[in-house]
């Protein structure tokens, strides 16, 4: 159990009422001015962005706990006070200006790629910087992490549902449908996601995805929404996996298909990517439009793609393959598709041309180059030896995603992915894993019923990585493959207080989302 102290032990509140100080400052009508109006007059004069709450955060500074050297004090007169306001950075006076601040201390903290004995701070859902509180601020409170790990939320860019309901099949409820999966997703450590939506008709689309795009992260929210992942329809059929083949389309008119399918406005607002087979009739050339028409990523999957068409639509933009060996052409010694993909570089020659055969400058290859790929670690999807190789390969693109669908966290019984029937119960022949996901009356997999965080218990044990390495492919990854790595699946000062305890054998034991600590009481 880990403590969360309300205060410092040892510190005292200096409970200073502003009103009782009294400077020998004059007003232009000679009567002698009060701490308190002298603060609200100097106080109009710091940043804008600060937002109406700044007087009022700034008067507590008066009733800090005990102040360290430089601190403010009881004896500090408004006029020092507005100087040394006034004097600070940017970064400082938000701090000065902002709410409460805590400490997480006694831990070994997920940063620069390694386990560091170090603290993480927090204040207003952001990582902080504690240099820059010297001699300004303490913590408000502190929590002792007993010498757990602390690092970034999970982040799980392929969810298709949790707890009963499913993205694709729960259109009318689709609201509650995602407090639902939220809620209970963040209590697992998946701080952040993408709720992905299977192969349907364009009506769906249109209904489900305005209530899928990007929502924050907090108690009342659960985890945050970083928009929908569209998997499909425009995929091969010959690799449909659990999709339903009559949903599955073409794009010979080009982006005008992706348009009466989606809705450009829709994809532009509240998709983060999307899943496309790169040989179907229209979709290679549309990769480069999609990506800056709609700013959302592109991701090949459920394809029988050469290796040829493949590095064609990497170049073109597509920086990510759908759960690796599923739902593709095998690995082949004289033509290994999209799995080929994995041995991608900047001396690629495949991938020193763009999708128009243009070269690409040499300062953007290295970007251009990189290739993550998505990988259902439930010991089922994919054999371990099979995610040992991948991730020798090319460590830096491995992603975990979950693949979940709707029977996830819940007893063996008939669900839905979709529209397609799914069964959940024992599958005899896969030793060592007693349940799985297949669709009715057949031996396909229809998604996963595994959590984020055994993924990554099993990507450990599959890789013999450490343990850095696996909750990176949990966090850093998925947060770089979608471009939001500055805020998400890191613990780097001004990424948002997503954070997670874990025990040295990757099991859950706090939550944070926005710094807010997440119990089953207050999700």
């Amino acid at each position: 159990m880990v403590t969360v102290n309300a205060s410092i032990a040892g510190e005292r509140s200096l409970a200073v009422r502003p009103e009782a100080m009294k400077i020998n400052t004059k007003t232009n009508a000679g009567r002698e001015t009060s701490a308190a109006s002298f603060l609200d007059q100097e106080t109009r004069a710091l940043p804008a962005t600060l937002g109406s709450d700044c007087v009022a955060n700034t008067r507590r500074l008066f009733a800090l706990p005990g102040p360290p050297s430089g601190l403010i004090s009881p004896s500090t007169s408004p006029m020092r006070l507005t100087r040394a306001l006034h004097s600070r950075t940017d970064e400082q006076v938000a701090i000065i200006a902002g709410g409460p601040i805590a400490q997480i201390y006694n831990c070994r903290v997920l940063r620069n790629h390694r386990l560091e004995h170090d603290d993480v701070w927090f204040q207003d859902g952001r990582i902080i910087n504690p240099t820059s509180l010297y001699g300004l601020r303490n913590p408000d409170s502190r929590i002792d992490a007993r010498g757990l790990i602390v690092a970034p939320g999970l982040v799980d860019v392929q969810l298709n549902g949790a707890f009963g309901y499913d993205f694709s099949f729960n259109k009318s409820d689709i609201a509650t449908c995602l407090d639902v999966v939220s809620r209970g997703v963040l209590l697992q450590g998946c701080t952040s996601f993408c709720p992905t939506t299977v192969s349907s008709d364009s009506e769906t689309y249109h209904s489900v995805l305005p209530n899928l795009g990007r929502r924050p992260g907090s108690l009342k929210n659960g985890a945050e929404s970083l928009g929908a992942h569209v998997e499909g329809p425009f995929m091969n059929p010959k690799k449909k996996g659990a999709h339903d083949v009559s949903c599955l389309r073409s794009a010979p008119n080009g982006l005008a298909d992706f348009d009466e399918c989606y809705g450009l406005d829709n994809l532009r607002n509240y998709v983060a990517y999307m899943t496309v087979a790169p040989e179907v009739d229209g979709v290679l050339e549309a990769i480069p439009q999609l990506i800056s028409e709609c700013q959302i990523g592109i991701s090949q999957g459920h394809s029988v793609a050469t290796s040829e068409v493949a590095c064609q639509a990497h170049a073109g933009g597509a920086r990510m393959i759908t759960h690796l060996f599923n739902a593709m052409t095998s690995f082949h010694h004289r033509d290994p598709g999209i799995v080929g993909l994995l041995s991608a570089s900047r001396s690629s020659e495949c991938l020193k041309l763009d999708a128009n055969g243009v070269p690409i400058p040499e300062q953007d290859l290295a970007e251009s180059a990189t290739v993550f790929y998505g990988l259902i670690c439930d010991g089922i999807h994919v054999h371990p030896s099979a995610v040992k190789i991948a991730y020798n390969s090319h460590p830096a693109g491995a992603v975990l995603v979950t693949d979940a669908m709707g029977a996830m966290g819940l007893p063996d019984g008939h669900y839905k992915l979709g529209n397609m029937p799914v069964v959940v119960g024992p599958k005899a022949d896969v030793k060592g894993c007693p349940r799985a996901a297949l669709i009715q009356g057949t031996d396909t997999l229809a998604g996963s019923i595994v959590t984020l965080i055994e993924c990554v218990r099993n990507f450990r044990a599959f890789t013999q990585c450490s343990i850095v390495e696996a909750v990176e492919a949990a966090t850093l990854r998925p947060a770089q493959m979608l471009g939001i790595e500055r805020r998400k699946g890191t613990l780097d000062y001004g990424a948002d207080a997503d954070i997670i305890f874990l025990s040295d054998e990757l099991y859950v034991q706090q939550v944070f989302v926005r710094g807010e600590l997440a119990t089953p009481d207050t999700v």
